[in-house]
């Protein structure tokens, strides 16, 4: 168990880097890793990493769903709420409905189980559309009018309807069943067709209700109590709290134990924003390592075997659910919004990946004796064959040229953005304060530095004694010690903005005050003209 582990980790870290170095997804490297070390290829996974892949899944799902809770804007929502919401069932719907016509024509299925085929590819794939609109949102794409907002939770809604359409529609196909028996329902009995409403309100209600009221919990807990002594340990509260929702909901199906998950981040930002922001880091740290679990058990799941024989019709099938049943599905819920046509063509790539919902539910039709159980499992790992590597490739893409740029709102999402401190350093020994100084804001913010000095006398000596002392004091820092001629104001500006510097650090001698002795000095006109933050650091004298 501990080598398939290893073999997960590095090959999947290492998998994803090579894809990303060749201007592919990183998860498509993780995803063919795991094909090769899955049991249709080199079968290097032991028996029980892959008995536990689905509870490993589970968790890498929670996080992702958490990330976006986290992120999700009310104001974007509410200017947007009408759209999230037939986002939510009219794409998913429509597709269903075309995907089983479809599926009795090409495949000879009986109508009832094309909808069983289409409600496990109309389901969207949280792992692949979250972190891609978290992205698109970190960047300001689509920001403005709260399109990537709109995409995640009508996203998470549809998933709630195609899951539970899944279990009535098993319920009734699978031999044995007991499909038509009557649900009963405060003394009325009801079907499980007319229950599929109550169902649904029940799913959706609860899991919002839940974690209106867990969220409640962890601000209580977290940020009024200080149970916590930092964000590593908030992360994992609101892990362990958030897993046990996914749990719950497993054990009492009356709520979406993953919308529930995403209403917990959603109401953490609502209640504490300061707290909230401590935790989008920490899942953040957690997504690194829980996207490469994913995606490689993702990939060993894949059926290769079954496909020979059914990719061409598993390929007709998934065109004509996408661009004639979910481009149906698009139209009616965008129309009369402000969304313009560009925006609404970004839909085709935005929402449609497939990958965690068929690996988890694309074999039990087969499991349960249905008919025809061995073409729903080939076509759903052809969806995820296809899609996933496609959707994560195609968002990132399109969204410049189909979407308009905002103002990013940084209380909404982690902005990814490496910081450069220059410090600009003369021969005297004030440079020791400065290094000092920079060194320790470096570390605080797991910064670089580039450590300037502006030639004005060349002596070899004094160089080498400044590159020792920078080597000395950021030891553990990476840094990067470069030497330059001219006028010292402009050449320090010159190199911050050429090395895309976020501050400059400089010195100042003598203990008057800024005013009286800066006047006509380097570090007056360095604060003057200067576009970026300047840090004046004063000579202390021992």
């Amino acid at each position: 168990m501990l080598e398939s582990i290893i073999w997960i980790l590095l090959l999947g870290f290492f998998g994803g880097q090579v894809a990303h170095r060749l201007k592919v997804p990183a998860l498509v490297g993780m995803v063919l890793v795991g094909i090769l070390l899955g049991p249709q290829v080199g079968d290097r996974l032991s028996a029980e990493v892959l008995d536990a892949a689905d509870s490993l899944r589970t968790i890498a799902v929670m996080v992702i769903l958490m990330k976006a809770g986290l992120g999700l804007d009310r104001e974007k929502l509410a200017q947007q709420g009408t759209v999230a919401l037939r986002l939510g069932f009219l794409p998913a719907a429509c597709e269903v409905v075309a995907i089983a016509i479809t599926a009795t024509w090409l495949l000879g299925l009986d109508f009832l189980t094309g909808l069983l085929l289409g409600c496990i590819l109309g389901a969207e794939s949280p792992a692949v559309i979250v972190p891609a609109m978290l992205r698109l949102k970190s960047l300001g794409w689509g920001v403005k009018k709260g399109i990537p907002d709109a995409i995640l939770t009508g996203s998470a809604l549809s998933d709630v309807l195609m899951l539970l359409g899944f279990s009535l529609l098993l319920s009734f196909l699978a031999p044995g069943a007991g499909g038509n028996q009557m649900t009963w329902l405060g003394g009325l009995s009801l079907s499980p067709w007319l229950m599929l409403p109550f169902q649904v309100i029940g799913q959706i209600g609860l899991g919002i209700l839940l974690g209106w009221a867990i969220a409640h919990i962890l601000v209580l807990l977290l940020a009024r109590q200080n149970w916590t002594d930092n964000a590593t340990q908030d992360a994992l509260v609101v892990a362990g709290f958030a897993l046990l929702l996914v749990v719950l909901a497993e054990a009492m199906p009356f709520f979406s134990g993953y919308l529930a998950v995403m209403a917990v981040g959603f109401f953490l930002i609502e209640l504490d924003a300061p707290l909230a922001r401590r935790l989008r880091h920490g899942f953040d740290s957690l997504w690194t390592i829980a996207q490469i679990v994913l995606f490689v058990l993702l990939g060993a799941s894949i059926q290769i075997n079954v496909l020979s024989d059914i990719w061409f019709t598993g390929l007709l099938v998934l065109a004509i659910g996408t661009l004639v049943g979910r481009s149906l599905g698009w139209y009616f819920s965008t129309l009369g919004s402000n969304w313009s046509r560009s925006e609404r063509l970004f839909l085709l790539p935005g929402n449609s990946a497939k990958a965690t919902v068929q690996a988890a539910i694309g074999a039990l039709p087969l499991a349960h004796g249905v008919i025809g159980g061995e073409i729903i499992l080939a076509i759903a790992a052809l969806s995820i064959l296809v899609t996933a590597p496609l959707g994560a490739w195609a968002i990132p893409t399109f969204a410049p040229k189909l979407l308009t740029r905002g103002e990013v709102d940084p209380t909404k999402v982690t902005v990814d953005r490496s910081v450069v401190l220059l410090a600009a350093i003369d021969t005297s020994a004030l440079a020791i304060q400065v290094l000092t100084k920079v060194a320790e804001l470096a570390r605080r913010s797991d910064a670089e530095i580039l450590v300037l000095h502006v030639i004005r006398l060349d002596d070899p000596q004094a160089i080498k004694w400044l590159a020792e002392q920078s080597k000395r004091l950021l030891a553990d820092i990476r840094h990067r010690f470069i030497t330059t001629s001219g006028a010292v104001p402009e050449a320090i500006i010159q190199t911050a903005q050429t090395w895309g510097a976020t501050e400059i650090i400089i010195g100042k001698r003598g203990h008057r005050s800024i005013e009286e002795v800066l006047i006509g000095s380097v570090s007056q006109s360095v604060l003057e003209i200067s576009p970026l933050p300047v840090i004046v650091v004063e000579e202390k004298h021992q």
